[in-house]
C-alpha cells in the first residue's frame, strides 16, 4: 500500500488550577505547553517496521511478516475505542519480551506504538513498511504530557500515513491542523496509547495534546475553552521524583480520617475529623479555577489588563498555600516559589507536586533581564527551567519548511 510521508507535533500540557481537588469532584484547568513532540514517518522498502526515540534511547525494527502473524482474526477488537484489545496487548508483550507488570518508559513506549500501528493498519491486508523517528522538548517523567504527546503523534501520523484521514496541509501552508472529525478520531485513538502507558488515565492530557488552548476538566467531562489568550511562563523541573499515586492517596487519606485527640484543645480545633478542614480546602481550589477561567475569558474578549494579572497572581498565590496545606508540597517547591517571588514572580507546583515542576506567571511588562536573571538563579538551585507559552495549538502536521531546524537535523540522524 502507498504510504503517506508526514512530520506532526503535538504539545505537552500543565494543570494551571485543580490539581488533586479533581480527584474529588471539583473543576481543573488543563493547559497545552509550547514545548512539542516532533514525529517523522517515512515509507521504506525494508520490509520492516523501525521506531527511533532518542530521547529515551530506543531505537528498534521488526520484521512485517512476523508483526503481520499477530494482526486479530477480528478487526472488530480493535476499532472498538471503549476497550483495549488485551489479547493483543498480551500478545505484544510476549512478542517484544515485556514482562507482565513491566511499567519502564522505554516498554510502555514501543507497546503503545506497536498497538497504534496494527489497530490503525489491521484492515488494509498487510501490514506496511515504515520508519518513525520521534523527537520531544519535553522531560519524560515530569508530570508534562510527554507519553500524551507521543501518543497523539503517534495517532495523528499512522493514521495520516494509512489515508484515514487526509493531510490538513494546503499549497499555500507550512503548518495546518485537522477538522473536528478528524481530532477526535486521532484524540480517541491517542487515547488508547495511554491506556496503555497509563492505565486508566482520565483522557485530559491527550485531549490536551489534540485539541491544544485550555480545557476544563470536571466529573469526566472534558470541555475545550473557545478561545484563550497566550500566557508567557517559566516552567521549572526541581527534578524531585514524585508518585503521582501515592500523593493522590495522601490526600484523600486526610479526607479520610481524624486525628489522635490529645486533650480538649485537640478536639475543639479539629472537632475530630479531617474532612471538615479538607473539604473546604478543595471547595476553594475550585472556585480558585472557576474564577481564573472567568479572568481568561475575559482577557480574551477584551484587552488583557494590569489587573487580569494581579487576580491570576494572586490565584497562583492562594493555591500554592492549598496544596501545601493538602500535604503535596515540597522544599524544593518553596525554595522555588522564593526564588521567584524575590524578583516579583508568582508560582506554583503544577500537577502531582511532592516535587516534579512548577509554573511561573510572566506579565507583558516583564523585563526581559528580570526572566534571564530569574531562569539563572533556579538553575543554580539545580533545577531545569524553561520561558514558554501555555494556550499552544494542539496537534498539527509540519511541512520541512516549517520545523525548527535543530528538530529536523535530530530526526535525520534516525
Amino acid at each position: 500500500m502507498h504510504i503517506k510521508e508526514c512530520i506532526v507535533s503535538a504539545p505537552g500540557k500543565a494543570i494551571l488550577h485543580g490539581e488533586h481537588a479533581v480527584v474529588h469532584g471539583k473543576m481543573a484547568l488543563a493547559v497545552s505547553l509550547n514545548l512539542r513532540t516532533y514525529l517523522q514517518l517515512q515509507a521504506t522498502f525494508t520490509s520492516k517496521v523501525c521506531i527511533n526515540l532518542p530521547n529515551i534511547n530506543a531505537f528498534l525494527s521488526w520484521d512485517v511478516t512476523v508483526l503481520n502473524q499477530l494482526v486479530p482474526d477480528s478487526e472488530a477488537d480493535l476499532r472498538n475505542m471503549d476497550e483495549l484489545d488485551i489479547e493483543l496487548v498480551r500478545r505484544l508483550r510476549d512478542f517484544v519480551g515485556i514482562p507482565n507488570g513491566a511499567l519502564d518508559t522505554r516498554s510502555m513506549a514501543i507497546l503503545a506504538f506497536l498497538y497504534i500501528y496494527i489497530s490503525i493498519f489491521a484492515g488494509s491486508g498487510e501490514l506496511p513498511s515504515l520508519t518513525v523517528s520521534v523527537w520531544s522538548e519535553l522531560p519524560t517523567g515530569a508530570g508534562l504530557g510527554s507519553s500524551s504527546a507521543y501518543s497523539v503523534c503517534l495517532a495523528a501520523a499512522l493514521l495520516s500515513a494509512s489515508g484515514t484521514i487526509p493531510s490538513p496541509l494546503s499549497d499555500q501552508e507550512n503548518t495546518a491542523r485537522w477538522g473536528v472529525a478528524e481530532m477526535e478520531l486521532i484524540n480517541r485513538f491517542a487515547f488508547q496509547g495511554e491506556r496503555i502507558i497509563h492505565g486508566n488515565p482520565s483522557g485530559v492530557d491527550n485531549a490536551v495534546g489534540t485539541w491544544g488552548g485550555i480545557l476544563r476538566y470536571h466529573s469526566g467531562k472534558i470541555t475545550p475553552l473557545s478561545r484563550v489568550p497566550m500566557l508567557r511562563i517559566l516552567l521549572t523541573n526541581t527534578k524531585v521524583p514524585r508518585s503521582t499515586k501515592v500523593l493522590v492517596a495522601g490526600v484523600k487519606d486526610k479526607m479520610n480520617k481524624g486525628p489522635k485527640v490529645i486533650g480538649q484543645w485537640t478536639q475543639k480545633l479539629f472537632h475530630g475529623q479531617f474532612p471538615s478542614i479538607i473539604n473546604p480546602v478543595l471547595d476553594s481550589v475550585d472556585a480558585i479555577s472557576c474564577t481564573c477561567e472567568q479572568t481568561l475569558s475575559e482577557m480574551t474578549s477584551d484587552s488583557p489588563t494590569p489587573e487580569h494579572y494581579d487576580i491570576l497572581e494572586e490565584l497562583i498565590d492562594i493555591n500554592q498555600h492549598h496544596l501545601n496545606v493538602m500535604g503535596v508540597g515540597h522544599p524544593a517547591l518553596d525554595n522555588l516559589c522564593r526564588v521567584t517571588l524575590a524578583r516579583g514572580l508568582h508560582s506554583k507546583l503544577t500537577g502531582a507536586g511532592g516535587g516534579g515542576c512548577a509554573i511561573t506567571l510572566l506579565r507583558p511588562e516583564t523585563e526581559h533581564s528580570v526572566v534571564q536573571n530569574t531562569v539563572q538563579d533556579l538553575r543554580e538551585c539545580g533545577y531545569d527551567c524553561w520561558e514558554t507559552r501555555i494556550g499552544a495549538a494542539g496537534v498539527q502536521e509540519h511541512s520541512p519548511l516549517a520545523v525548527k531546524e535543530e528538530v529536523l537535523e535530530v530526526l535525520a540522524r534516525y
